[in-house]
């Protein structure tokens, strides 16, 4: 499966209208706020690069909603998303984006390094694959303090061929660390295939080598997301240990602001864009009797939400010249 079989998203009748609704109004903030820091970065906001979620907003939105605050997560540097379903604010996502002192690391840290303890997002990571191992120890750390918290990493497919992909699940799994590691396997490595670069059919075939749980899904269901995380979630905290994900979706853009994605085959945006994860789950709860004024009214509210943020970031000062000197080691 390295596209949706069909359009339908399978229902689930234990969630209400209200959660639904939820993962909606989280989702179009995200590709709102992703839509604001490409036009930052054209205007020559955003210093350093960018790397956008656009596509992918139900992998993140279905794996963090059955998180709790306590729980743990890290990402990549294309992470602006999943700090987002994590519970950070839009206005200060926004702020540190374009370096201002507002912002979740004071301006200092940019788009690939955005952390908000305050929440559970314990950073995202512009080192591919460097977060897996830090993962395995904020599991470790919940496990020593008598917590049930868990950990929850996204990587993407390219992490996989890297040895601390490797060495951290297997130390997960010797040691029954309560880690979800969530693989968003966009297709692409940066400006590669995955089936370039590797030789499994399945990804979360390779949970097998170290005695987890793999399963594979399609990511551009946020309910089938939400399902397959939920699950994996009850094991860890009932301390059964790890599980990996792969949730099969893919990114509208090119890997960072400067890629034309020219490396794509003829056709194939085109045909991921009919299964634009908020259209099939607004097509889901229209089938569930929603109103298109709901839906209307729920996509207002996220677009005034993401302007007020954009606005009030913005109009925030840069950091002071003084903070070169905080919040280093001296």
């Amino acid at each position: 499966m390295d596209y949706p079989e069909r359009w339908e998203i399978d229902d689930d009748p234990s969630l209400d209208e209200a959660a639904l609704l939820e993962m909606l109004r989280a989702m179009l903030e995200i590709r709102g706020l992703e839509d604001e820091i490409q036009r930052a970065f054209t205007k020559d906001l955003v210093r350093g690069s960018t790397h956008l979620c656009t596509g992918q907003e139900a992998a993140v939105v279905g794996a963090c909603s059955v998180l709790r605050t306590t729980d743990s997560m890290v990402c990549t540097y294309r992470g602006h998303g999943a700090v987002l379903a994590k519970g950070a604010s839009l206005a200060a996502t926004f702020a540190e984006i374009v370096g201002r002192e507002t912002g979740l690391c004071g301006g200092k840290g940019g788009s690939m390094h955005l952390t908000d303890a305050g929440v559970g997002a314990y950073g995202s990571f512009a080192i591919v694959g460097a977060h897996l191992p830090i993962a395995n120890g904020l599991a470790l750390a919940a496990r020593q303090q008598g917590s049930d918290a868990v950990s929850l990493c996204f990587f993407g497919d390219g992490s996989t061929n890297i040895g601390a992909f490797h060495e951290s699940l297997n130390l997960a799994a010797v040691w029954s660390l309560p880690v979800i590691f969530f693989c968003e396997n966009n297709l692409y490595g940066e400006y590669t295939a995955w089936r370039a670069t590797a030789r499994v059919d399945r990804l979360a075939d390779r949970a097998g080598s170290y005695g987890m749980p793999g399963v594979r899904i399609d990511g551009n269901d946020v309910i089938a997301v939400r399902r397959a995380t939920g699950q994996a979630v009850e094991r860890a905290r009932a301390g059964e240990g790890p599980t990996l994900i792969e949730a099969v979706t893919y990114r509208h853009r090119g890997h960072s602001r400067t890629d034309p994605a020219k490396y794509r085959p003829d056709g194939e945006l085109e045909r991921w864009l009919k299964v634009d994860p908020i259209r099939r789950l607004e097509n889901l709860l229209a089938t569930r009797g929603v109103s298109p004024e709901r839906l209307q009214e729920i996509t207002a509210a996220a677009r005034d939400a993401v302007r007020d943020a954009v606005e009030e970031a913005l109009s925030a000062a840069p950091p002071r010249l003084e903070a070169l000197y905080e919040d280093v080691y001296a």
